[in-house]
């Protein structure tokens, strides 16, 4: 019968390196005071005995779990996936646990109850604080339900009541439109608005287009404009169809996400057009999937890099100053031009 060695205690590092357990405390908490011979001698004893410091204890003792919340839409998005990672990287630099939680889609009648139990906590006492991607919260819910520290992502509530970290989807989405006018295109269609009160980004990313053809010259044509509530591939093919049967059929195609445009890239072939040359295509996430697609898609690229590390940062900034102003924070984003496009 095997028997289990008990953990190693501070206190038994602290008898094998000679040292007060104040002194092993400061070593585990990277105290800067402590003299780099007494460090070693402490860090060898710890190495010895395989201790390991008791987080949760630390973090009790402050008050807090070590544990955030990230809520998304959808886990099985590329988009939300891969800045599911960079927030999950950022946080582990701080020695915080993630927990993903998934809210669900516009449709999902149980979106809008998820979505207020995420900035509620989740559950009582075991988050401190939520990252949050909305689709159907508005302000009054997160005045009355919010009762952890916040930062949103994504769809923009009341900048007075969290931070809010974003791309500017208007210019990004005008940058888009520019660059397909650039190409000679002058029918461009848009797949992915959403009606309220949803599709806050659908509706700034629509104002982008609407203005860069306005700068144009361009009149604009709402029946170049196809709804998709649900911002995924399929629907991106679906909505191919009812564009070409248009008196005056788009010449390209502005898909408000990559999932779109590569659906619409499908129902293009599908009808037996080509991309670019029959038909431009431009996405936006750039999701990794939109390098290896044929034609490589080009999409406006968010640096989810950044938007993840500053959503985590504000996080961090307000627990540690509950009555900090909320701020609005943007981050930058490129458009990534591939064959898609390419005249």
């Amino acid at each position: 019968m095997t028997t289990t060695r008990p953990a190693a205690r501070l206190e038994d590092v602290a008898r094998l390196a000679g040292v007060s357990a104040k002194t092993v405390s400061n070593v585990v908490n990277d105290y800067v005071h402590v003299r780099p011979a007494t460090r070693t001698r402490v860090q060898e004893a710890i190495d010895l005995l395989g201790y390991r410091p008791n987080v949760i204890a630390r973090n009790l003792k402050n008050g807090r779990s070590g544990v955030i919340a990230l809520a998304l839409p959808e886990l099985d998005a590329p988009y939300f996936a891969e800045l599911a990672h960079h927030v999950v990287q950022a946080a582990m630099e701080r020695g915080w646990t993630v927990l993903v939680d998934e809210t669900g889609q516009i449709q999902d009648q149980a979106l809008r109850a998820r979505e207020r139990s995420a900035v509620g906590g989740i559950r009582e006492h075991l988050i401190d604080g939520v990252i949050l991607n909305p689709l159907a919260l508005d302000d009054a819910d997160v005045e009355r339900y919010g009762s952890v520290p916040v930062v949103l992502l994504g769809e923009r509530l009341g900048s007075h009541l969290a931070d809010h970290v974003a791309i500017d989807n208007e210019a990004a989405a005008a940058e888009a439109t520019r660059h397909l006018i650039a190409t000679g295109r002058r029918r461009i269609a848009v797949i992915g608005a959403q009606p309220p009160p949803f599709g806050h980004s659908a509706r700034l990313r629509l104002r982008g287009y609407r203005d860069a053809l306005a700068e144009a010259g361009i009149r604009y044509d709402p029946a170049l404009v196809v709804t998709a509530l649900n911002w995924r591939r399929q629907p991106g093919a679906d909505a191919v169809r009812p564009l070409l049967e248009l008196a005056e059929p788009p010449d390209a195609i502005f898909a408000l996400n990559d999932l779109l445009a590569l659906g619409a890239i499908r129902g293009l072939a599908d009808a037996g057009l080509r991309v670019p040359q029959d038909v431009a295509v431009v996405g936006f996430d750039d999701i990794e999937e939109s390098r290896y697609a044929l034609p490589s898609l080009t999409t406006v690229a968010p640096d989810k890099q950044a938007i993840a590390r500053s959503a985590v940062d504000h996080l961090a900034r307000r627990l540690e100053h509950r009555s900090v102003a909320p701020e609005e924070v943007l981050v930058g984003h490129t458009l990534q031009i591939r064959e898609s496009t390419a005249v």
